[in-house]
C-alpha cells in the first residue's frame, strides 16, 4: 500500500507544472517587411535541425496570406544541403505576431514572433511551451554583444540558457534553399 501511495503521489506531482505567464509577442509585425532570409544564430532546435550548419529560414508571402517557409541548412552528417518546408498561417489579429506553422496537415504548431527590432534586422521566435527557440538575424555575422543581448531576452521570456545552442557557421558555405 505504501508503494502504491508513493507511486500515485509521484504521478500527481509529475502532472503538475509551474504556471507561466503567457508569452508576450512583438506588438506588431509588418508581414511584408518580415519576409526574406533570416540566419539562425542561436536556438533550441527541433529534432531535424540538431547540428545544422549555416541554418537559414526563408519566408515568402503567398497571395492567400499564408507564408511559404523554407528552412535550409548543411547536414553535419554528410555535408549535403537539407531543406524543410512548412506553411505559416498568420493569426487574424492586430499584431500578426502569432502564427500556426504547418509541417504536416492538419497540425499547426505554435509559432510566435516574441521580439522584432524596429529595423527588422533581428528577431526571436518562440513558442508558448518554451520548448523551441530561434534567434535570427538578417546578417550572419551579428556582433557577439548583440547576440548575447538577444539570448538574455530569451532567458527573461522563460527559456533555459543551458538549452540554447549556437549552430556552426562556415564562411563561404551557405545553404541556398
Amino acid at each position: 500500500l505504501k508503494v502504491l501511495i508513493i507511486i500515485s503521489a509521484l504521478l500527481v506531482a509529475s502532472c503538475t507544472h509551474q504556471p507561466r505567464e503567457p508569452m508576450q509577442t512583438a506588438s506588431y509585425v509588418d508581414i511584408n517587411k518580415f519576409m526574406g532570409d533570416w540566419h539562425v544564430l542561436a536556438n533550441i532546435p527541433t529534432f531535424p535541425e540538431r547540428g545544422a550548419i549555416n541554418p537559414i529560414e526563408r519566408y515568402a508571402l503567398n497571395k492567400d496570406g499564408t507564408v511559404d517557409t523554407t528552412f535550409s541548412f548543411i547536414s553535419p552528417k554528410n555535408g549535403t544541403e537539407k531543406v524543410l518546408k512548412a506553411t505559416g498561417f498568420v493569426q487574424a489579429d492586430a499584431s500578426n505576431a502569432v502564427w500556426g506553422m504547418q509541417f504536416i496537415w492538419p497540425i499547426k504548431a505554435d509559432y510566435r514572433v516574441v521580439y522584432l527590432d524596429p529595423e527588422y534586422q533581428t528577431t526571436i521566435i518562440g513558442r508558448e511551451k518554451r520548448d523551441y527557440l530561434w534567434i535570427m538575424s538578417r546578417d550572419p555575422n551579428l556582433p557577439r554583444e548583440t547576440l548575447e543581448m538577444l539570448v538574455d531576452m530569451a532567458v527573461r521570456l522563460g527559456y533555459d540558457r543551458g538549452s540554447i545552442q549556437f549552430p556552426e557557421r562556415r564562411e563561404g558555405f551557405l545553404a541556398t534553399g
